[in-house]
């Protein structure tokens, strides 16, 4: 069985939210004892995480550099997050397999997400990225090129394009590695996006992928048998955060559309996560499931009393 588990960004940072060096190896330590109970089963592993909190970390830098060297290309930041939480996950992922007395290796990839150059987020962006700045420290990046907007009495903020993910182009030098026996980390952060010329070559754009949807669309592509997108919560819920909560279970995916159309699922929160299970299974890829860290050994086991969002596709 080959699954693709995609880690949501607070996997990769401290419970409260820090993402400070040691927080953010203490919680790959975490992440990497889930993984080794599902290789310790027999199962394939690729992984994929957010890199929210650490491109955050690097627009800072860059804010505060803007006026002594150029800032940092968003595309450049999704490749150095790749990097570097590639690196610190391989390192929890040997650490624990080796305790296990388990002989697989682990492998990053730096990889790259086909977006559309014709996405209207590249004429008008408004995704917001970053924190709020005052207009005179936003002065600087607005001379680089850099798009923001003026939110009002919190300040100017920057906005980007945040395409669909066409094509992971790097997906068969992930199966190679799957194959040869490596426990792979790829497309963090949705991809690093890239768009296709008319001559066929490929260059970074400023733009931000959805990282649940650059996880389906690499499952699908490496032929997982399973999507599982490991959150802080066990499950999906309707209604949240009221008395009248209710978690969602095995569900079809009609009916989970319908429940995301009523409103019930947060755009910034669950609302891509319950989209990614939905295309992945919609693409014919199995199972999809939505769950915490902590259950996700029992859920793939097939585990009753594993809590998960399992998203099936309709009956005949």
């Amino acid at each position: 069985m080959r699954v693709l588990l995609a880690l949501g960004g607070n996997a990769m940072t401290s419970a409260d939210g820090r993402a400070r060096p040691e927080d953010q190896i203490a919680a790959a330590s975490v992440a990497a004892t889930a993984v080794a109970d599902l290789l310790e089963a027999g199962v394939e592993i690729v992984l994929t995480h957010g890199n929210g909190p650490q491109v955050g970390n690097l627009l800072v830098k860059n804010e505060l550099s803007a006026t002594v060297v150029p800032p940092v290309p968003l595309d450049w930041c999704g490749a150095q997050t790749q990097g570097t939480l590639g690196f610190v996950l391989m390192n929890a992922l040997d650490a624990a397999l080796a305790r296990r007395g388990i002989d697989r290796r682990s492998a990053a990839v730096v990889t790259r997400a086909v977006v559309s150059g014709d996405d209207p987020g590249f004429v008008d962006p408004t995704k917001p990225i970053g924190r709020f700045l005052p207009p005179a420290e936003a002065e600087p990046l607005l001379a680089h090129g850099e798009t923001w907007r003026d939110f009002g009495a919190k300040g100017w903020r920057r906005v980007v394009a945040s395409p669909e993910p066409r094509r992971i182009v790097d997906a068969p030098a992930v199966v190679a590695l799957v194959e040869a026996g490596f426990v792979v980390v790829a497309n963090g952060g949705g991809g690093v996006p890239v768009v296709e010329d008319a001559d066929g070559r490929l260059r970074g754009v400023e733009a931000v992928i959805d990282k649940d949807l650059g996880a389906a669309l690499l499952a699908a592509e490496v032929g997982a048998d399973a999507l599982v997108i490991a959150t802080d919560v066990p499950q999906a819920v309707l209604r949240f955060g009221t008395p009248q909560a209710e978690p969602v279970g095995t569900v079809a995916v009609s009916r989970l559309r319908a429940l995301a159309a009523e409103g019930h699922f947060g755009s910034g929160s669950m609302g891509p996560k319950v989209e990614a299970a939905c295309r992945f299974v919609e693409q014919g890829g199995g199972a999809a499931l939505i769950t915490s860290l902590e259950n996700i050994a029992g859920v793939v086991a097939g585990d009753p009393d594993a809590a998960a969002t399992h998203v099936v596709p309709d009956p005949a």
